[in-house]
């Protein structure tokens, strides 16, 4: 992108400021903010963004010092922002070969050296309206929201699933511009040849694969999740009995992973030798590792262990994170941790993980449910510690 099109698109650098400074729970000289937005989109002068610093303080930023700010909390101006004040965070825990941080990613990762990751296996809210504090609130008064909750079944208490068609064309546009400024923070942590496998669903997958692919990384397919949920499927609402052979939607029977990989250096066997990195292990040395994985719902005693609204199958996660290091050497990150299910698979199959989470409910809720998880026998829904 040219500083000529930058000036004729005012919005878009607007929004670049906005979203790179929701995404850190730092206050920012503008030098930091000027080479944040640039990631984000293009080259920008630095002019611009200083004059709409000033023109929006004090009704979006708050200025901490000369040349520092942040954004004004939700309470301030109506602009939301789920981040714990600076100094919040609580210490890292280890369980095994597994540490979970609880933090943002966004600073997590700016933090890291560059080559240091060799896999990405992570579930991340989908749509991130309904992992925003009001919306995570009102889940939790089990008031629904965002989320709907659908009836017990047979005496079973189902789990909770995000209404996605009701994200606005803004919070679509956000979807994209998340996964985008998060792929281009990643992309220089990971080794070459490390694999990004982000679970997604039919109705918002496009969007986080354009935006892994805008930021650089290079789409190797989608693992299939092959399960049923309970998405569409539905009658029109109100008019059930008057269009009885109508489903406004197809029922879901999938479950999206997009899979990207950072390029690699040569041949895959040249990034194999020196990275350790580049393909996926194969479950048998005969066998491929194929891209539709037969699942299940997540069953009832593996919720008990974890009660995430969006928790995983361990025979999935296990399946899907002992493929991502094809020589089973190297480092796993679940940047969206949630209740730590990823890290529990990799310290089941023995690999190095690290996870990061930033609320702190499901921190604590990790650090209690990942060696319960870890020691699931998938095989008879009981623990095996």
């Amino acid at each position: 992108m040219t500083y000529e099109h930058t000036r004729q698109a005012p919005g878009r650098v607007r929004d670049g400021i906005v979203q790179v400074m929701s995404h850190t729970s730092q206050p920012l000289s503008v030098k930091e903010i000027e080479a944040r937005v640039s990631q984000v989109v293009g080259p920008t002068r630095g002019s611009s963004i200083r004059s709409y610093l000033r023109l929006n303080t004090p009704t979006v930023f708050a200025r901490e010092r000369r040349g520092v700010y942040r954004l004004r909390s939700s309470a301030e101006s109506g602009v939301q922002r789920d981040l714990p004040a600076p100094g919040g965070w609580e210490a890292p825990e280890s369980f095994g070969q597994a540490t979970l941080h609880h933090a943002d990613c966004f600073d997590w990762l700016r933090e890291q050296e560059d080559n240091t990751i060799h896999a990405v296996v992570t579930d991340p809210p989908y749509g991130l309206h309904e992992y925003t504090n009001e919306q995570q609130a009102k889940l939790r008064k089990g008031k629904g929201g965002v989320w709907r909750i659908p009836p017990s079944f047979d005496g079973h208490r189902r789990s909770p699933l995000p209404r996605f068609t009701t994200l606005s064309q803004d919070q679509l546009n956000d979807i994209r511009t998340f996964f985008f400024v998060w792929a281009r923070l990643l992309l220089p942590k990971l080794v070459p040849g490390a694999q990004v496998v982000v679970a997604s669903n039919p109705l918002l997958s496009y969007l986080v694969s354009g935006a892994l692919a805008d930021a650089g990384l290079e789409r190797r397919g989608e693992v299939v999740r092959l399960t049923m949920t309970m998405r569409g499927g539905d009658r029109p609402k109100a008019a059930h009995n008057e269009f009885r052979d109508v489903s406004v939607m197809p029922r879901s029977m999938w479950e999206p992973w997009v899979v990207y990989r950072k390029p690699i250096e040569g041949r895959v066997q040249d990034n194999l030798r020196t990275w350790k990195t580049g393909g996926f292990r194969r479950p048998i040395p005969d066998k491929p590792f194929g891209d539709v994985i037969a699942s299940a719902p997540t069953r009832k005693a593996e919720r008990d262990l974890a009660p995430h609204p969006s928790l995983k199958p361990q025979a999935f996660l296990r399946t899907l994170v002992r493929a991502a290091l094809p020589l089973g050497e190297g480092v796993v990150l679940d940047p969206f941790a949630g209740a730590g299910s990823t890290l529990a698979a990799a310290e089941a199959v023995g690999y190095k993980s690290v996870g990061i989470e930033k609320d702190l409910l499901y921190f604590e809720m990790a650090k209690e449910a990942i060696p319960k998880l870890t020691g699931y026998s998938p095989t008879n829904g009981q623990s095996s510690r």
